[in-house]
């Protein structure tokens, strides 16, 4: 099948099959799938889509079957609308996932996710422990311990979750008044390597925002809301997840006056997190660094 994206003229890349899965009520996900052997789903962050894997997803289909979503609320994937402030859960968003898995034939599956699609990983992980086999997170923290560090001048790189936590319709009028410019900004200000997201990726990627700012709020609304209750039950009862972990993240916890590593320590009993030189965006800035990172937790 022909991903519709295919007017930016990016792929995620050669011998790659595009499918939409349907996952839930009235919830289709565009997926690419390629490569062959076990399972592993990678999950783009914010504000991509599945083409930000377009370089590890290449090196690892060598010898895995790679599944790349583009989210619920994102890219080609369908867009409900938030009826009651759950419809964007990561709880929701992590069951899209495991029925995506299941579609596809794999009963169990590694899983990696940056940003936005790290929260969801994290929240399958949590969720669905027979599932999912080992995790990996790519520059983010918890939703909780994310909020409860942020404090002061420096959660001015923030700005966005606040913005997007307030009630609807403020937020999406502010943004699609100026979505190019508003998802650039981030593109631009959390990028080390400009070259690192060609012409036609970042115009796939600006499109595919400017079509989605109402789910794109509800998500990160979602996060400012029933999320944090997800994450303090879990905290409350002591569950932690039970497979390999890896953290990556780039050199930014030190400069927020935290320590990201001990921050997730209590989340996970096999952790292993690593500074990783580069900007936000890492799987497009360092894919051979994540690339070899991700191979090594699905050797352990």
């Amino acid at each position: 099948m022909t991903p519709t994206d295919t007017d930016t003229g990016t792929r995620l890349g050669p011998g790659c099959d595009y499918r939409r899965i349907t996952v839930a009520d009235g919830v289709a996900l565009n997926t690419a799938v390629m490569g062959a052997g076990p399972a592993v789903v990678l999950l783009h962050g914010f504000p991509q889509t599945h083409l930000m894997w377009r370089h590890v997803a290449a090196d690892l289909a060598v010898d895995h079957t790679v599944i790349c979503p583009d989210l619920r609320g994102y890219g080609d994937s369908d867009k409900p609308v938030d009826t009651d402030g759950t419809v964007y859960s990561k709880r929701t968003m992590a069951a899209d996932i495991v029925a995506l898995a299941t579609a596809l034939g794999h009963e169990r599956f590694a899983l990696a996710g940056h940003d936005r699609g790290a929260l969801v990983a994290f929240r399958a992980g949590l969720d669905h422990p027979d599932r999912v086999t080992r995790l990996a997170v790519l520059d983010v923290l918890p939703t909780l311990d994310m909020w409860e560090v942020m404090h002061g001048v420096t959660a001015a790189v923030g700005f966005h979750l606040y913005l997007m936590a307030q009630p609807p319709g403020l937020p999406e009028e502010m943004i699609a008044a100026a979505p190019d410019a508003f998802f650039g900004h981030f593109l631009d200000l959390w990028s080390d390597d400009p070259g690192a997201v060609p012409a036609d990726v970042r115009a796939a990627y600006l499109k595919a925002c400017r079509e989605a700012v109402p789910s794109i709020v509800a998500d990160y609304r979602a996060s400012a809301g029933i999320d944090i209750e997800h994450d303090r039950a879990d905290r409350a009862a002591g569950n932690r997840l039970r497979m390999p972990v890896t953290v990556l993240q780039r050199d930014w916890g030190a400069a927020l006056g935290f320590e990201a590593a001990a921050l997730w320590s209590p989340w996970a009993a096999d952790l292993h997190h690593a500074t990783v030189t580069c900007g936000h965006f890492m799987a497009e800035e360092a894919p051979a660094e994540i690339s070899g990172s991700l191979r090594e937790l699905l050797r352990r």
